[in-house]
């Protein structure tokens, strides 16, 4: 209570506290770089980011990109070679002619090698950077060589898209804040029984939607998704608290004439309910933590932190903003558009074995849908970005143009003999899908001794430690046919070199399938097991958790189910994301209506009548709190052009509305069916275990 008086007591302060950490959390905002590489939260000791870290360090190569050079002479592309050249950080570029001042007769160059880099109308280039793929300098690089270029050149490669969806996501994130807080004011506006209030409400969680995205500043970084979800995520996760505590408030000032007393009544019994309702959404982000693909720490921490500091802006901020406009917000009331819910709730409680046979008919397809799905997933980063985007057309015409899909690096030790390397090159390239390996020996041939040619030739695919050859591959990145090429090639490498290292973007997405298939089954168990405990801790009940997850876990299958059978397939991190999430944050929905349907248990309601007045009086609560999560996020779903995010907003948007149908509908026909097993196995609920018949005769 000493809280809560301190709260309305200086609720003046407390406003000028929040709006002057506005002023460092924006600039921490603008100052927290945004990591657009999903490969860099692979684990560091992983032989592929081992290689990289290896190429970079040792040999001074990091991205990689092909350049294809359309309608343009010999002598013109050689010029472009030059200037692309001297752009700052590129450290390499390589074209047939990068061998041509050799002291050999340039006849002694393969015709292969010529015609592996050249087409009737185009030619391609490779350029290494000395700087890591996301790195900002490479990027400057990449936009520097397509200006140089103009519109003849297409610049490929991990960093190129990097450039492009960096660009995209800066052009579109602002749109997705407005869309979301449009559609959710919108929800709210119809719902709630006052005009101001949710302008209020937007205020409130916009100050902390600030504060939390400018204390991102000292993780370093985040992620282009963390900071695309977060301020969408924690406007639709913590609209609930506002609502509770202006319901509670209303219901104070009936009992008490004085504003500031029922104020601070209401936020005492707002943070009891907001702290035990929040803890479960905090659970489900933190579970994200425990992936080994540590982009599911980096989005679980962010949002934990902004359901937690949601949950303070509710008992503080907000109090202080009502309080402040208190007359206004008097005036500005109106009847809700919700209507009584108890004929609703009548009917289904009759029809309660209708549903119980609903709830047993769709676990099958709900299951295997969703098990499809997880196996429908794709993880080629290029499939989430829409076709007109520059690196998705260099990427086609690199394929088309080149018969090129995905392109490998071997890092093999430099004292390896010629002999050895040539006969791995020759196994290698009898490898299904292998269109060729370039390296020093499939460049000068047998024929010319490596010790006659200068260090400037040598020293572009050979260092004191480490021999670079290329493999070109018709199959696409994180395919099946890939990752079978893979482990062929890695076993050809390991034979002739133990210590050799097959690296680059397509060996990197094959571990990040390997680790996210497992992670997906690790961040479910910790989940689940985290919210089982919570809600038999909140309830006191060994049966409930088992009834109340089950309930969301259906909604879930359900929802994760549907691309299978509407034949989408949906980036790897989506399924991740969203079976913890909805979890976390629907479970709320099943808690509020058990807690009534036990209260009024214990009162000596009948089985019946508790859950009835249990549904009558949670629907409206239920309706504002999905329909808010899903006008935040389904806009967004609908406007995002990278599919990414478009995936995970959808589903957000469906999976609201899934868990409030499974709940106002499935839950009330278990808590029928099972009363008498939750009653002997919940506390305090015995003396509540009264058939209807009982009640009726008392």
């Amino acid at each position: 209570m000493k809280f809560s008086k301190a709260v309305v007591k200086y609720r003046v302060p407390i406003l000028i506290l929040t709006l002057v950490l506005l002023i460092p959390s924006v600039l921490g905002m603008i100052g927290t770089r945004i990591n657009y590489d999903m490969l860099t939260y692979l684990p560091e000791d992983m032989e592929t980011v081992a290689g990289q870290n290896e190429l970079l360090e040792d040999f001074g190569k990091g991205a990689f990109s092909f350049i294809i050079v359309e309608d343009m002479p010999n002598k013109d592309v050689a010029a472009l070679k030059e200037k692309i050249s001297r752009v700052d950080h590129v450290e390499t570029v390589l074209w047939y002619d990068s061998f041509a001042d050799l002291s050999i007769p340039m006849e002694l160059l393969p015709d292969r090698i010529y015609n592996e880099f050249n087409t009737e109308n185009a030619t391609m280039m490779a350029v290494f950077f000395d700087t890591s793929t996301s790195s900002d300098v490479t990027m400057d690089a990449i936009r520097e060589i397509r200006q140089i270029a103009g519109k003849q050149c297409f610049v490929s490669g991990l960093s190129a898209m990097v450039v492009d969806l960096k660009d995209l996501c800066e052009k579109e994130e602002p749109i997705y804040v407005g869309i979301a807080v449009v559609l959710a004011l919108f929800v709210m506006l119809l719902l709630l029984d006052n005009w101001l209030t949710p302008f209020v409400f937007l205020l409130s969680i916009g100050m902390m939607i600030l504060i939390n995205l400018g204390s991102n500043y000292f993780l370093g970084e985040i992620s282009y998704i963390t900071k695309a979800l977060s301020a969408v995520l924690q406007l639709a996760v913590t609209m609930d608290y506002s609502i509770f505590l202006w319901h509670s408030y209303n219901e104070q000032l009936t009992k008490h004439d004085d504003h500031k007393e029922a104020m601070a009544n209401a936020i005492r019994e707002t943070l009891t309910s907001i702290v035990g309702s929040s803890i479960t959404t905090v659970a489900g982000f933190i579970a994200l933590c425990f992936m080994s693909f540590t982009l599911g720490r980096d989005l679980g921490i962010v949002m934990a932190k902004g359901v937690i500091l949601g949950v303070i802006g509710c008992v503080t901020v907000l109090p202080a903003l009502i309080l402040i406009l208190d007359k206004p917000l008097q005036k500005a009331k109106h009847k809700s558009l919700i209507p009584n819910m108890r004929r609703f709730a009548t009917g289904t409680v009759k029809a309660f074995p209708v549903f119980l046979c609903l709830f047993v008919l769709l676990i099958p397809p709900a299951l295997y849908g969703y098990n499809r799905t997880n196996n429908e997933t794709y993880y080629n980063l290029a499939k989430s970005l829409p076709d007109d985007m520059e690196y998705v057309i260099a990427n086609s015409k690199l394929s088309e143009d080149f018969d090129i899909a995905s392109t490998h690096m071997i890092l093999i030790d430099a004292s390896l003999s010629p002999k050895s390397v040539r006969d791995m090159m020759k196994e290698m390239d009898e490898v299904d899908g292998v269109k060729y390996v370039l390296g020093l020996e499939s460049v000068i041939g047998s024929r010319v001794p490596e010790e006659v040619l200068p260090e400037s030739v040598t020293g572009l695919l050979k260092s004191d430690k480490w021999e670079l050859l290329l493999l070109n591959s018709e199959y696409p990145v994180a395919s099946d046919e890939v990752g079978a090429q893979i482990e062929a090639l890695n076993t050809i490498l390991k034979k002739y070199d133990p210590t050799g290292m097959l690296i680059g973007e397509a060996p990197c997405m094959k571990d990040m399938i390997d680790v996210t298939s497992h992670d997906f089954e690790v961040v479910n168990i910790i989940s689940i097991v985290a919210i089982f405990l919570i809600i038999a801790l909140v309830e006191r009940s060994v049966s409930l958790p088992f009834i109340l997850i089950a309930v969301i876990e259906l909604a879930i299958f359900i929802n994760l189910g549907l691309p299978h059978y509407l034949g989408q397939s949906l980036p790897f991190i989506a399924p991740i994301c969203i079976s913890t999430i909805q979890l976390g944050a629907t479970v709320d929905y099943a808690i509020l209506m058990t807690t009534r349907y036990k209260s009024e248990r214990i009162r000596g309601q009948g089985k019946k009548e508790a859950v009835r007045t249990a549904l009558t009086t949670s629907i409206p609560s239920i309706l504002v709190s999905g329909f808010g999560l899903f006008a935040a996020t389904f806009g967004v779903a609908l406007y995002s052009k990278i599919d990414m995010i478009s995936s995970i907003c959808m589903l957000l948007a469906r999976g609201a509305v899934i868990s409030m149908l499974c709940v106002i509908l499935i839950l009330p026909a278990l808590l029928l069916l099972l009363d008498k097993v939750i009653c002997v196995t919940t506390l305090g609920m015995k003396k509540g275990n009264k058939t209807e018949q009982e009640v009726l005769l008392k």
